[in-house]
């Protein structure tokens, strides 16, 4: 793979201590909350704002006009594909002057040379007059999706093989283009009140994924892969369709595919709303695809409750029986959502609400990292409750295995198999060398600001400390300058943090309104204001 070079605004790095924990830098214009890991050999992809690493110990920061449409709200990284030098990025954000701000399709950005040159693709959008749609024999009348909201890109699978490239695109269904994002195809899938669909087949359906506010489950599309055997699954909001090479018709190249869904029988899947269909690549790439010598690859999926019924699972697909039909196993039932899967080789990684899941036997058991440690054993602060919303293995059945994890307020980082953490947070320096609008010159600034302890945790106080002292005393004042709360902090010479969970000093949480904190470490004195707003 061709080595990328990268824009990367960071004039300051070096580790910051935060609640007597060290931290590591992420560069400047990234985030902190990492939704979306991608990982390609020995580089890892991140977002929400796009970050790699080549070398697992720093980052570099992608910052080109592709990856930063103009849209009325922040686009971040919705979704992730990389093969070989072949880099796909779906963008998306939510559209703050719509009711409901939905989520909203922003576009694409891809790169065919590791990242060094970039193209931007507007979404996938239908014209209006598109209201009709070719399945095979059938002539269907189809509703065009012509406004960008509620068709973000959930997640984006480029095809080696072929070169085309799928989407899944919620209200905009799950489509394909063959000429790298110029234009997108819709794909028909089975709608609700069918199994399956054949392109010899006449059919009268609507294909509508959403008309006058009713939703036609089967084609609001959430995920997509294309496995080592050129089999597409799909998967969406009424369970995953599949449709394997030897179901292309010759003649119009549409597919038949066939829908599985949550049916109450042992070889089910866990929920109908399919969020993540991932493969786990066991098999000899140098052998035959499903030689009896060389067995398909398992495939992972995600699946949430749906209005069916249902529960938050993983399950297995573990090869077709002699009938053809699939083999499901469901092998994890979190009490919460999950979100993501990645590999090392049998093991198998789950980034959930509730943690870290982990297991070394294929997922018949399975333990639960909620706490995350560095190698001094110290717990590293990240917020009163830990979700894990992405994870990636860069080097993969190599002694370099290295085990990435995406939460809401840093990028973590393990060696060793997930017993020892670092984490990875931004650090906007204080007092830089060179301020700009978005790095003024200022003593200290806390973040977030305004400040919702529900959502964001903690309060961070930033600011560099030259003297030798060891603690810093914290107090919290209200608006009349009433003592809230006052509580001490471990620091260190350089760069700091210290964390306020927005509770005053009984322990309650404390009203909406203007605080101001007063800062002491040896002979430094800082204050500020933080706004609370729930």
């Amino acid at each position: 793979m061709a080595v990328a070079l990268f824009a990367a605004p960071l004039a300051w790095s070096q580790p910051v201590n935060v609640g007597g924990v060290l931290v590591e830098d992420l560069p400047l214009g990234a985030r902190n909350g990492t939704s979306n890991m991608h990982a390609e050999g020995g580089r890892l992809y991140a977002g929400p704002k796009l970050v790699i690493s080549d070398d697992g110990q720093s980052f570099s920061f992608a910052d080109d006009d592709a990856l930063e449409p103009t849209a009325s709200g922040r686009v971040t990284i919705y979704s992730i594909d990389v093969e070989g030098d072949v880099i796909w990025i779906g963008l998306g954000f939510n559209d703050v002057d719509s009711d409901g701000s939905p989520q909203t399709a922003a576009g694409f950005a891809f790169s065919t040379d590791a990242g060094q040159t970039w193209t931007y693709r507007f979404p996938q959008l239908d014209a209006q007059d598109d209201t009709v749609q070719t399945y095979g024999v059938s002539m269907l009348e189809a509703l065009p999706v012509i406004v960008p909201q509620q068709s973000p890109p959930f997640d984006v699978d480029y095809d080696q093989v072929t070169g085309d490239v799928w989407m899944a695109g919620w209200a905009s269904g799950v489509r394909k283009s063959s000429d790298m994002g110029a234009t997108w195809d819709r794909i028909v899938l089975p709608p609700d009140t069918l199994d399956s669909i054949d392109p010899q087949t006449t059919y009268t359906f609507e294909y509508a994924p959403i008309r006058g506010g009713v939703q036609q489950n089967g084609f609001l599309g959430f995920s997509v892969l294309v496995d080592e055997g050129e089999t597409v699954w799909a998967g969406t909001a009424a369970g995953v369709s599949r449709s394997d090479p030897s179901d292309i018709d010759p003649v119009s190249g549409d597919r038949a595919w066939r829908r599985f869904y949550l049916n109450g029988t042992g070889s089910s899947l866990a929920g109908d709303f399919v969020t993540s269909i991932e493969e786990q690549p066991l098999g000899d790439p140098s052998m035959p695809v499903g030689d009896p010598a060389n067995p398909r690859n398992p495939v992972w999926i995600i699946g949430w409750p749906s209005d069916s019924g249902g529960e938050n699972g993983l399950t297995v697909w573990l090869g077709d029986d002699e009938n053809g039909d699939p083999v499901f196993e469901t092998r994890l039932s979190p009490a919460n959502r999950i979100y993501d899967t990645a590999f090392n080789g049998e093991t198998i990684y789950v980034a959930g609400l509730d943690g870290l899941f982990v297991s070394e036997d294929e997922g018949i058991t399975w333990r639960t990292i909620n706490t995350f440690r560095n190698a001094g054993g110290e717990v590293i602060p990240l917020g009163p409750e830990v979700g894990v919303f992405s994870v990636a293995v860069t080097n993969p059945g190599t002694q370099d295995a290295t085990i990435w994890a995406g939460a809401d307020s840093a990028i973590l980082k393990s060696t060793d198999g997930g017993q020892s953490w670092v984490a990875f947070r931004v650090n906007v320096p204080v007092n830089p060398q060179s301020p700009t609008e978005a790095v003024p010159d200022v003593e200290s600034y806390a973040y977030p600001n305004p400040f919702t302890p529900a959502v964001d945790g903690y309060c961070r106080i930033r600011f560099d400390l030259a003297n030798s002292a060891s603690t810093a005393s914290v107090r919290i004042f209200d608006f009349g300058m009433n003592l809230v709360r006052e509580f001490d902090s471990p620091v260190a010479s350089g760069s700091n943090e210290v964390l306020w969970d927005g509770l005053s000093g009984d322990g309650t949480r404390v009203a909406n309104g203007v605080y101001f904190y007063v800062l002491e470490a040896g002979s430094m004195e800082l204050d500020g204001k933080i706004m609370v707003l729930e």
